[in-house]
């Protein structure tokens, strides 16, 4: 008998839809009301499960910190010293100069953005005339005591 309340609850399904057949499934409903109170409980129970996972969401995230070995004042060699200053930087203000740099001298390459054109002083560093952006830091970290 269960298959047979399913049935009838799936044709008053559509009839909400529709305003005109609504007063032939009128019949259909009343005899669809017991599948409807056992299929209520499934339909609040999905919502519980949506509730919750915002609340995961919504958990402060933690601040990171900064690592103590980026933060520490290293010395530029007399070749970086030229394009960053004698004064003692942490390795991520020396990268952020020479990124300073590379734009107010537009060395970046036009086609690919990535590779960074050396002029007189960065060849210095760099040791050639183009290098990827991903090599440059460590081309820079090499010049830092």
């Amino acid at each position: 008998m269960a298959t047979a309340k399913k049935a009838p609850a799936k044709k008053a399904a559509p009839a909400k839809k529709a305003a005109a057949p609504a007063k032939k499934a009128a019949p259909a409903k009343k005899a669809a009301a017991p599948a409807k109170k056992a299929a209520a409980p499934a339909k609040k129970a999905a919502p519980a499960k949506k509730a919750a996972a915002p609340a995961k969401k919504a958990a402060p995230a933690k601040k990171r910190t900064p690592n103590a070995a980026f933060m520490k004042a290293m010395t530029p060699s007399a070749a970086l010293a030229a394009i960053v200053g004698n004064s003692p930087l942490p390795r991520t203000e020396v990268t952020k100069k020479v990124w300073e740099y590379i734009k107010k001298n537009k060395l970046q390459d036009a086609v690919n953005k990535r590779m960074i054109n050396a002029d007189a002083k960065l060849k210095e560093i760099f040791k050639k005339a183009q290098a990827s952006m991903f090599e440059m830091t460590k081309m820079i970290n090499e010049h830092l005591k």
